[in-house]
């Protein structure tokens, strides 16, 4: 950093103690902000609706610490006047580095490039911090090569840094923010946003999209994790702080131990009908104001680059069109001057747009589209769009002066190359980084109950226990070094602690014993079991649930502490999820219950607790259900009535008895939105149906008994749960699976999601065998027959190979047809994370 570039950034900002001091003065007057006066009108579109009316002055005021810099303004003034229309659209398109060469990235003028989850360099996991720096130089070298740009404007890449550099094997993995809000500790979170700094500056990398600021309001909602608390005070506090964190402040602003950040998702995630991702928030003006806004007010004060739009719509208007809110209010009233970025794809969900075309979004004020596959039909339509006059010029301007105001803030004019920078390749996962992670783990515990067996007595024989004791994978969680983060195993994970592992160390060190025995069997008879359970990674719509009820292994889960304590065994029962949930009759069942959320990678923060070398400090942040069905459950609320408190949390300095709680029976076979079939039966409402030309249609309800659908299909159970298809060439049929309504899967396309079948060839196909969603299909013949006769493989396709139809309302999810002989087992049928190189089989 030159001398000049320090200066300016001192006399620009406070310093970072006078940018905090004010922080919960301001939080509070936005919380409460009442009606403003002469209220400024605009609408978010041409909708007729009221709903959509936007106050202006009634919204919060922001003040970026920053400031406009005279000197930079005219240096892209003069910038501006040089650049073509091409130019200046190339920095506006955002494509991912998949999609992309080098030489692409100088001849559309490319201004960012991002890396979504699981895009690693050459499809590798494993790459080495080496790896992501030679990946990300070539396109750098592309922007800045005099001999093809003749305006020279540094490329700028971003990664979904959410928990740590999390993309990024090696690296140290913090709890998700729903755990990082029971901590209540703004400066950890500080820190932790500088950990991620230095390492995501260590790849070669410039800019995180983080941190998310949504105010999870119906923890059916499958980001409930993103978010650190229901209560906005909390999310404006930690807004403020990691932004900090990140991008540094006072004379370390944006330095070279520091990135861009990303406030997201404006606005109103969390707050959709129904928790569904994505989906339509039904909030009143005055509750985006109170409960929406402030942590985005905050991030704003603390000097945020960039801020995200939502893919969510406001009572039926996308964000990413909504002028009134992206630009009247968040550029406008709020006086955010940095730069407004797109959600992926998210523009193509707007009526009357795609992928590829959509000038209503950057007209409405997005500045940067993000457009991963799409980017080359994206530019050349804003290029026309441009010259006749449907996009301003002074539109595009505008959008390319506030890119080239935060590339100039952050020194990328004037730093060097990424592999010649100083910070990068320092190493990732250091011991100091992960003790921050350990702290982080400590403080976001909440203790639910304690009988009294708790803390773990030196010299105790411990039982550990639970599909989640040694999964360093499942206590991560989603957004772990893919998307859905459920592709894990043990070897993915350098440096990292288990929860048994970090149990078992300081056990062994205290004279004790510790035993593993996942399903609880163990021939030595202990003095404590402890058993670690819970949710199995997801991320995005893939988590949205029906209800708050924990369904993976929940009925498994209680057997085994019922099973242990038959054996006269006191159980401490830890729980891994990213929301409360109903488990009431675990609570019960245990004689200590223990809510880890999603520690990441360091588990001996959780042994740090339980064997008393901390006490328990952590306090919900969430308000914790009674019932399955009690959603939207939020502090503050009218008959608020939740089974434990927003902020509750024992602990052993203040014992307290937890009482007996109510039980409820029966809850349904929902959750894990991703199944359609699987351990034996239909999941989430779908039902297994039959058919060919004579029989169209007939569901399959046998459970080891035989059902002839048609003259063409045999359908039956196996004994291990799987349906046994036999097509016997007599004439077309099929194998489907539906719901009594149509179903939407336009999200999970988007979000680049196969559908996977799990089965096994029996007797291989003669004539073309078909894969389809609705009326769509595709051939997968060559998949069977690559498959090996008698043992389980894998057919995945994606499922947008399926969308020359309306997916949105598809009668099918899944469908195997064919003419001839086939001979199949099935044993699941679900949608799973793409893959590198996945592509749709050709006819």
């Amino acid at each position: 950093m030159s001398p000049k570039r320090k200066s300016s950034r001192q006399t620009a900002l406070a310093s970072s103690t006078a940018l905090l001091a004010g922080i919960w003065l301001a939080i509070n007057l936005y919380c409460v902000q009442g009606k403003a006066q002469n209220a400024t009108l605009s609408r978010a579109t041409k909708s007729d609706s009221e709903a959509t009316v936007v106050h202006q002055k009634q919204w919060p005021e922001s003040k970026s610490p920053i400031g406009l810099d005279p000197k930079i303004e005219k240096r892209i003034d003069a910038l501006l006047q040089r650049m073509t229309i091409e130019e200046k659209v190339g920095q506006v398109v955002q494509p991912e580095w998949k999609s992309i060469t080098p030489a692409e990235v100088a001849q559309y003028h490319i201004g960012t490039i991002e890396n979504g989850g699981g895009a690693v360099p050459g499809g590798n996991k494993h790459s080495s911090v080496q790896d992501w720096v030679n990946l990300i130089e070539p396109y750098y070298e592309a922007s800045v090569d005099p001999a093809r740009n003749p305006v020279i404007i540094p490329v700028i890449w971003a990664s979904d840094a959410v928990h740590g550099h999390n993309n990024v094997y090696g690296a140290t993995l913090f709890p998700h923010n729903v755990g990082l809000g029971a901590a209540h500790d703004p400066d950890l979170i500080r820190r932790i946003g500088e950990v991620t700094a230095a390492e995501v500056r260590s790849t070669g990398i410039d800019w995180s999209f983080a941190p998310t600021l949504a105010v999870a309001r119906d923890d059916r909602w499958g980001r409930s994790y993103e978010s650190y608390s229901e209560d906005p005070k909390i999310v404006a506090q930690y807004a403020a702080a990691m932004v900090a964190g990140l991008e540094g402040s006072g004379s370390k602003f944006l330095d070279q131990d520091h990135v861009i950040s990303t406030a997201k998702h404006f606005l109103g995630d969390g707050s959709t009908n129904g928790g569904r991702d994505q989906g339509d928030s039904l909030a009143s003006e005055a509750d985006l104001i109170r409960l929406h806004a402030p942590g985005y007010a905050q991030a704003i004060d603390s000097g945020t680059q960039s801020i995200m739009a939502s893919y969510n719509s406001w009572h039926g208007i996308k964000m990413h069109a909504n002028k009134a809110l992206m630009t009247d209010v968040l550029k406008g009233q709020m006086g955010f001057d940095g730069f407004i970025m797109g959600d992926w794809n998210a523009h193509g969900q707007i009526p009357g747009c795609t992928n590829g075309d959509c000038a209503e979004a950057f007209n409405a004020g997005l500045d940067i589209f993000n457009a991963p596959q799409d980017w080359k039909a994206l530019h050349a339509n804003l290029v026309r769009e441009v010259n006749d006059g449907a996009i301003p010029k002074a539109r595009l301007d505008d959008a390319v002066r506030r890119i080239l105001r935060v590339k100039m803030r952050m020194g990328v004019f004037d730093e060097p190359a990424p592999n010649k920078r100083p910070n990068t390749y320092k190493p990732i996962g250091t011991p100091a980084h992960r003790a921050v992670a350990r702290q982080a783990v400590r403080e976001s515990l909440v203790l639910l109950k304690n009988d009294g067996v708790l803390p773990i007595k030196p010299n105790a024989t411990v039982l550990v226990a639970g599909d989640g004791a040694d999964n360093i994978a499942m206590q991560a969680g989603g957004w772990t070094l893919s998307w859905q983060g459920a592709d894990n195993g043990p070897n993915d994970f350098p440096g990292a602690t288990s929860i048994y592992g970090g149990l078992k160390a300081q056990i062994d060190a205290a004279g004790g014993q510790a035993l593993f025995s996942p399903d609880g069997t163990s021939a030595q008879k202990a003095d404590l079991a402890i058993v670690v359970f819970g949710e199995t990674p997801y991320a995005e719509f893939m988590g949205d649930q029906r209800d708050v009820a924990l369904h993976h292994d929940s009925v498994e889960s209680l057997e085994l502490i019922k099973k242990l304590q038959a054996q006269g065994i006191p159980v401490v029962a830890v729980m891994l999820s990213g929301r409360p949930l109903y488990v009431n009759p675990l609570i019960n069942a245990a004689n200590a219950f223990v809510e880890a959320w999603l520690p990441g990678s360091e588990g001996e923060g959780v042994a740090d607790v339980l064997t008393g070398k901390y006490d328990f400090t952590g306090k919900l942040s969430f308000s914790w259900p009674k019932r399955p069905d009690q959603t939207p459950l939020n502090v503050g609320d009218a008959n608020y009535d939740p089974q434990l408190a927003y902020g509750f949390g024992l602990s052993y300095a203040s014992p307290a008895k937890t009482p007996a709680l109510p039980e409820v029976a029966g809850t349904t076979k929902y959750g894990e939105r991703n199944v359609y079939y699987a351990k034996g039966s239909a999941w989430n409402g779908y039902k297994v149906s039959v058919g060919d030309s004579n029989a169209p249609h007939m569901d399959y309800v046998g459970t080891r008994t035989t059902l002839y659908g048609s003259a063409g299909l045999m359908l039956e159970s196996q004994a291990d749960g799987a349906l046994h298809a036999l097509w016997n060439g007599k004439s077309k049929a099929w194998l489907e699976m539906g719901a009594d309504q149509p179903s939407d899967v336009s999200r999970e396309a988007n979000g680049a999601m196969m559908l996977s079948l799990t089965l096994q060839v029996n007797k291989a196909p003669v004539t073309e065998v078909r894969l389809g969603v609705g009326s769509a299909s595709v051939p997968v013949t060559a998949e069977l027959k690559a498959l090996p006769v008698g043992s389980y493989g894998t057919l995945a396709v994606p499922l947008s190979c399926f969308s020359a139809q309306d997916l949105m309302k598809t009668p099918t999810v899944a469908r195997l047809e064919t003419s001839g002989t086939l001979d199949l087992s099935v044993s699941e049928i679900r949608l799973t994370e793409t893959r590198m190189g996945a592509a749709c089989p050709t006819e």
